[in-house]
């Protein structure tokens, strides 16, 4: 079966014999999906322009075994990539990284580089909105955590700090936003609250 979202479905006959392939090719990809769904809903209704970045990529070696079905054999990360999303909501630049953790307990600060922390802080400095949005995937609960507060988190953790943010306290420092028709991953709401 296939569903409108491009996502595929189990067939019947598979569940009737009681069989599904588990397949990894999209893991970890919902949530950046969700969000893409909610940008487009924010587009159409003139709400916010953000787009998905590009990830910066030199391409090498390429082969071509007909021409039209070029296939890339070699690639490489021109530089490290800043973070997932960035655009303007109501005349305001906003920068955001999206993550996913199947962890229970805590968000691991592993999961954010050295790099993204410099491009939020030169953001925030120049007076734009960076914040993270962070699925516990066990849970099925999106949060949204400005950069200020992960900055927190993230230079405690340097000087004998925890390593991660306890799902607890992501709870009480960020904002849920619950999953909508529309606009899956609200975010604008969360901004609206906290920013407006």
């Amino acid at each position: 079966m296939n569903y409108p979202n491009g996502r595929k479905g189990v067939s019947q006959k598979s569940l009737k014999q009681g069989k599904t392939k588990a397949t990894f090719s999209n893991r970890g990809m919902t949530l950046e999906e969700d969000i893409a769904l909610t940008n487009d809903y924010y587009r159409h209704a003139n709400i916010a322009v953000v787009h998905k970045k590009p990830t910066p990529v030199q391409i090498v070696n390429v082969d071509y075994p007909k021409r039209s079905a070029a296939v890339i054999k070699e690639a490489y990360f021109k530089q490290a990539s800043t973070t997932d999303f960035n655009g303007v909501y109501r005349g305001r630049y906003i920068d955001f990284e999206a993550k996913e953790t199947k962890n229970k307990t805590s968000f691991p600060l592993s999961n954010i580089h050295q790099h993204q922390i410099d491009h939020m802080r030169a953001c925030d400095t120049h007076g734009g909105i960076c914040f993270i949005i962070v699925k516990f995937a066990v849970y099925e609960e999106v949060y949204f955590l400005p950069a200020v507060k992960l900055f927190l988190y993230w230079d405690d953790q340097f000087q004998g700090g925890r390593k991660s943010i306890p799902y607890e306290h992501m709870k009480v420092e960020g904002e849920l936003l619950p999953f909508h028709y529309q606009a899956r991953v609200d975010y604008a709401a969360a901004l609206d609250k906290l920013y407006f």
